[in-house]
């Protein structure tokens, strides 16, 4: 029987991939795509290592090249658990993203082939320990707290769709395993997410199928009803990257295609590891409004020592938040934008 708390995060991992549907980021579900790199395995994806195959449950290719890099894939996992993600899960991301970006061998006659810089993003609803942030930080790993005010109406869809998958499997016969492939497979087709037209993965008809059908359209149905809200991805001149949730992607994409390159005011609300921040245009703050959170060890050094709070607020988006590069698929092309954070003479006194 699957935990609940895996079914959260692999329902988790399908509304991220839903959520930056509009990042550049392509989703890769089947070898047809890269048959050098990725084996398919019945319903099961892998990447070569190395040392060994690698399942991969959300693999996104990204539609532009970083200069000086190679073309970006990235590897998209989810925890979902009730306490906070510890190290294990992050080494065990390194060593898998070690050991992919690792195979790679060339001989002579050998034909040229494309290579690929693979990178790991982990995204947690409960935070992470002090030791897997430092870990990941030292091992260029993303780490991404979704624990912020603005991703609790995903949460709690989430939460429940997984209550819900987890009593349909009293359904199931005893020796049979959660269909997890189904699942996923479903849900992308009702979200649009899968990019190729694959065969339908199925299952038996019965009170499962019936049940958890039931779930998992109820869920893509509330998802849609949230068709507004949009994840970003800034890219800050920082060791980290920004989720950057949109309430209302309409608004944001109006000015920025006025104002591809514009400066804007950055807000920091609450104090310690539950602290959020918004931007918004400096010159029209009802425009748009993006909501994201730093990583908690920045946020306990600001909030280290109380007098000094304020100053390392100003500090914090001067060091690391005056330019936030953001890329977003425009039809068949990709648009980028720079938010640019310009501090007042208020800023500069301490006042944030």
């Amino acid at each position: 029987m699957l935990k609940d708390s895996s079914l959260r995060g692999y329902l988790l991992e399908e509304s991220l991939a839903w959520l930056l549907r509009f990042s550049g980021y392509r989703l890769l579900v089947h070898e047809n795509q890269d048959p050098v790199e990725l084996v398919t395995e019945g319903q099961t994806l892998r990447i070569r290592g190395r040392g060994a195959l690698h399942q991969v449950d959300v693999l996104g290719e990204f539609a532009f090249t970083p200069a000086f890099s190679m073309p970006v894939r990235l590897f998209l996992e989810a925890k979902y658990y009730q306490t906070r993600c510890e190290l294990e899960v992050v080494r065990n991301a390194h060593g898998v993203m070690h050991d992919v970006n690792e195979n790679f061998m060339t001989g002579p006659g050998t034909r040229p082939r494309q290579r690929y810089k693979y990178s790991y993003a982990l995204f947690s609803a409960s935070g992470f320990t002090a030791n897997a942030q430092k870990y990941a930080l030292a091992h260029q790993i993303s780490l991404v707290d979704l624990s912020g005010a603005s991703f609790t109406w995903l949460l709690g869809h989430i939460g429940a769709t997984a209550t819900s998958l987890f009593a349909a499997q009293r359904h199931l016969p005893k020796s049979a395993p959660f269909p997890l492939n189904w699942m996923r497979s479903r849900l992308r087709t009702a979200l649009g997410t899968s990019p190729l037209e694959l065969p339908p993965v199925s299952i038996p008809d019965g009170k499962f199928k019936q049940a958890a059908g039931t779930a998992i359209e109820d869920f893509a149905t509330a998802l849609r009803q949230h068709s507004d809200a949009e994840l970003l991805l800034g890219f800050p001149a920082a060791p980290f990257i920004l989720p950057l949730a949109a309430n209302d992607h309409r608004g944001f994409l109006e000015y920025a295609e006025a104002k591809p390159d514009h400066t804007v005011r950055i807000k920091r609300r609450g104090t310690g590891t539950a602290a959020e921040w918004t931007l918004s245009p400096a010159d029209a703050v009802g425009a748009y409004e993006l909501a994201f959170k730093l990583p908690e060890h920045i946020e306990e050094w600001i909030s280290g020592i109380g007098e000094k709070e304020r100053h390392r607020t100003v500090q914090v988006k001067e060091q690391f938040l005056s330019a936030i590069t953001l890329y977003r698929m425009n039809g068949a092309g990709v648009r980028s934008y720079q938010l640019r954070y310009e501090p007042s003479s208020l800023s500069r006194a301490g006042i944030p």
